[in-house]
């Protein structure tokens, strides 16, 4: 594999940190600033939002330019907002500089995905696309854990200078590695917005939402469970998160080859088996035995919806699949800001700090009978939504959280 694909998959993996590093850190950023645990949690359903709209708006507005000098500049985009967070003084500057990395997330995926296939025959494009995005799921597996226990030790700062630091590496491999690429063919916005049109399409929208607001609506908040109802000390949730984040791992891993032989039973199944795991984790919170599980499961069921999630995206709008990836990427991260958002809520209502693994549970409940729907709906819905092998190129792309 041409070494230019390893600066990529460090920017998915610093990409990644971004998004969920903070997560274990949310309790010493409240104290730091004197904020609620809900405010606090705000932090990461604001990046997401700011996902949301850079995946369709400013991938739209740089695909006209050479994609090397776009990936330039969206990791100075990178570091700019990593700098801010690290440095930021009040809670409302933490929050800008969180909103200006986050701008650069989606359009990195989608340009970084078309760069690296290009550097590859045609025979190794899965795997090339699949590298980059493996840094993304090493962030969840490994990068957190660790900048959760750097923050600990160091002050959270310390986790977002480390950042930082990976974003300027990063830079300079896309410099000295990455081959220059041309601008992508210009397209047709009215046929490219003409998806949306199809109703399956708004179904696979509403079904990403549900799906990742379920997972991100209990683990946003889960530093907060794992301290003060089930009992750990802070210096054991960095080594908790590598439970969850291997649980995604194997959970991408198994939902991609289940999303090959059954689309719809996949996706029924994850949205069932999330539910009832949310629901379990939030009435054994108290056990510690039971906690270990129910985070180990969180992450395996909740994203194995995700290959499918995509595979479902690409299916129903094939003739459009730059549209039909952004959306679903701004769906994901909508999702993500949807749970943390109404996670919040339970907690400022005072419902305790189990409340947010029961709104992910109703969120998953709710995606069950879209899935469902979607299913009945799908036997009758046009035939040219489908593209060969979409499913399995998805499997490939599709690595963990977007």
């Amino acid at each position: 594999m041409p070494v230019g694909l390893i600066a990529l998959a460090l920017g998915g993996f610093g990409i990644g940190l971004t998004e969920f590093g903070i997560v274990g850190l949310l309790p010493e950023v409240a104290d730091d600033f004197g904020v609620s645990e809900s405010v606090a949690g705000y932090l990461v359903s604001g990046y997401a939002l700011s996902v949301a709209i850079g995946a369709l708006g400013l991938t739209a507005a740089i695909a006209r330019f050479d994609r090397k000098k776009v990936l330039v500049g969206l990791m100075t985009l990178f570091i700019v907002g990593n700098l801010i967070s690290a440095v930021a003084p009040t809670y409302s500057l933490l929050m800008v500089g969180r909103v200006v990395a986050a701008l650069c997330h989606g359009a990195f995926f989608s340009v970084g995905a078309v760069v690296a296939s290009d550097m590859v025959t045609e025979n190794k494009k899965g795997s090339a696309i699949a590298l980059m995005f493996g840094g993304l799921t090493a962030a969840n597996v490994l990068g957190v854990p660790l900048g959760t226990f750097l923050g600990q030790q160091l002050g959270w700062r310390s986790t977002f200078w480390a950042i930082t630091i990976l974003g300027f590496v990063t830079l300079a491999g896309i410099q000295a590695l990455v081959p220059r690429s041309t601008a992508s063919a210009p397209t047709d916005l009215r046929t490219e917005l003409a998806v949306f049109r199809r109703g399956q399409v708004w179904v696979s929208i509403a079904l990403s939402i549900l799906a990742f607001g379920g997972v991100i609506g209990g683990y946003t908040y889960i530093a907060f469970t794992l301290t003060e109802v089930s009992g750990f000390s802070d210096s054991a949730v960095p080594w908790l998160l590598v439970l969850f984040g291997a649980g995604t791992f194997i959970g991408n891993f198994l939902g991609g080859k289940a999303a090959d032989k059954s689309l719809n039973k996949t996706l029924i199944g994850a949205m069932a088996g999330l539910a009832v795991v949310m629901a379990l984790f939030a009435v054994t919170a108290e056990n510690k035995i039971a906690t270990i599980v129910a985070l180990l499961l969180m992450g395996a069921i909740g994203l194995s919806a995700a290959p499918g999630l995509q595979a479902r995206a690409m299916k129903y709008a094939s003739d459009a699949p730059t549209m039909a990836s952004g959306a679903n990427i701004a769906a994901f991260n909508v999702g993500n800001a949807l749970g943390a958002w109404i996670g919040g809520l339970t907690l400022a209502a005072g419902y305790g700090f189990v409340s947010p693994l029961w709104v992910g549970a109703a969120l998953a409940l709710a995606g069950l009978g879209v899935a469902v729907a979607g299913s009945l709906g799908g036997s009758t819905s046009t035939a040219r939504a489908t593209a060969p092998g979409v499913t399995r190129r998805a499997k490939n792309v599709e690595t963990g959280f977007q």
